[in-house]
């Protein structure tokens, strides 16, 4: 009888502390005007091209105590944006991003890995062009923090991740000399709802 009740009182103990660890995880909304993806790629070893996409969204869940977490965050294609637009509609067209037949590009993430308190990098799905590989973004800062405008917790951090764009099929001007790997660097902000 008294191994039952022990046998009891330490599985209320483990629901209670799995249940605690679950109340820990908590919902974040991209903050649109906070959030930013470039990329980089260099021109001839002359310069680098860079450009961004303006419109973005997205959700992250974050559990700080359990030291998990969770993110989707999509890519409007169309939303391109070098400073020079003929070089942004050439960007969209079927040579690169094909935007008119994959409108959007979508990060999925399940797995964030810690170095202490802070998130260190965000293993996930890239899906570009119709096709999904593994991208990791190593962050290169990570914080939480209270925000004295909108009253409630933002996580964010600066992240980055150089990938192989030939392995989503961007093969333009590599017959040139057009290197086949791009830089990706995310700053995002997420605000806690």
């Amino acid at each position: 009888m008294r191994k039952s009740l022990f046998a009891l009182a330490a599985a209320a103990a483990t629901l209670l502390v799995a249940g605690a660890a679950q109340a820990q995880s908590a919902n974040y909304a991209i903050d649109p005007t906070h959030t930013f993806a470039s990329f980089e790629i260099s021109h001839f070893g002359a310069a680098v091209n860079r450009g961004r996409f303006d419109k973005k969204e997205g959700t992250v869940q974050l559990d700080k105590a359990g030291k998990t977490g969770k993110a989707e965050v999509t890519f409007d294609m169309t939303s391109i944006n070098t400073g020079t637009a003929a070089f942004d509609k050439h960007l969209q067209s079927a040579d690169l991003f094909d935007a008119a037949k994959h409108p959007t590009m979508k990060f999925v993430s399940s797995k964030f890995v810690f170095n202490g308190d802070k998130v260190a990098s965000v293993e996930g799905q890239l899906t570009l062009l119709g096709k999904t590989g593994p991208v990791t973004l190593k962050a290169n800062q990570f914080n939480c923090y209270d925000s004295p405008m909108l009253k409630r917790e933002v996580c964010g951090g600066d992240f980055e991740a150089t990938i192989d764009r030939t392995q989503w099929g961007m093969n333009y001007g590599v017959e040139w000399g057009f290197p086949k790997n791009v830089r990706l660097v995310v700053q995002i902000e997420a605000v806690k709802q």
